[in-house]
């Protein structure tokens, strides 16, 4: 399996059987936040006294993987979820969810909140987000010996194109088919699958959201290039169960701390090398 995730100067990153591990582990997460927590978290606030639980797909770097070890969450948004635990006196606990089983698991109330969820209008009308902690593109990613230009997204046409179900990218080549465009699609359960089969030549091309595109192909030894980027026209939020309204402004009055005290930027320049989250408060 092949997963990548963005590659720091002068960091080795090893390559395992399922991720190419980097970032920081969870306790350095943890340390962004070392001495933050203030408050004291008002009881029934969330499932667990004193727990911040997570539902979280650990698969899609560089937001979110497993390390080395196969064991401890490393990525963009353990880091931010650590730090968001801080803010509140509360500890992070992750339950790692197929994707395609996560909003009904927040729904069932197995954790209190779901990460790296795509803020839309139906989604708004059945569960509570808090204010965007990152903006998104759609993108699509080619073998970098690839002979496929794309200029615009109709110009996969005749191609095998890529994307995990159930997301944004899933409803995007959507619309696609239905504006007349004519490729042959392929689902899969998981992003690091469409890049395994695009690294063995099985697909031409994988239509995914611009965050995971730059982590899979910005790695100075990537076999991946970005072939295609659309404007900015998603935003990201923290996802939570409908009516949990006291937790929802527990999250958004740390979040804005979070962007206040600098400690978003510095999670963005670790993960991504540069600033991917202020422009989302502009």
């Amino acid at each position: 399996m092949y997963a990548a995730v963005p590659r720091k100067a002068g960091r080795a990153i090893p390559r395992t059987l399922g991720v190419l591990a980097a970032g920081v582990s969870l306790l350095a997460a943890a340390g962004l936040c070392a001495g933050c927590a203030r408050y004291q978290p008002r009881p029934g606030l969330t499932l667990t006294e004193g727990v911040l639980s997570a539902g979280i797909e650990m698969g899609y770097p560089p937001m979110e993987y497993y390390e080395a070890d196969g064991k401890t969450p490393a990525g963009f948004d353990i880091q931010l979820t650590e730090a968001l635990a801080g803010k509140m006196g509360l500890r992070a606990r992750y339950i790692d969810t197929a994707w395609d089983g996560l909003l009904p698991g927040l729904r069932a109330g197995k954790y209190d909140i779901a990460v790296n969820v795509t803020i839309t209008p139906e989604r708004r009308g059945v569960y509570n987000f808090t204010k965007p902690y990152i903006d998104n593109a759609m993108a699509m990613a080619v073998r970098k010996d690839s002979s496929i230009t794309i200029e615009k997204p109709g110009d996969i046409a005749g191609y095998r194109a890529a994307y995990q179900g159930d997301t944004t990218a899933g409803y995007f080549t959507a619309r696609l088919r239905q504006q007349g465009t004519r490729f042959s699609a392929f689902s899969y359960d998981k992003i690091t699958n469409c890049f395994d089969d695009l690294l063995l030549g099985r697909v031409d091309v994988v239509v995914v959201d611009s965050l995971a595109a730059q982590g899979f192909a910005e790695r100075e030894d990537s076999p991946f290039v970005i072939a295609w980027q659309g404007p900015v026209d998603e935003t990201i939020g923290i996802c939570l169960k409908k009516g949990n309204d006291a937790l929802t402004r527990a999250i958004d009055a740390a979040l804005d701390e979070l962007f206040a005290d600098g400690t978003m930027l510095r999670i963005s320049r670790d993960i991504f090398n540069r600033d991917v989250v202020s422009a989302v408060r502009e």
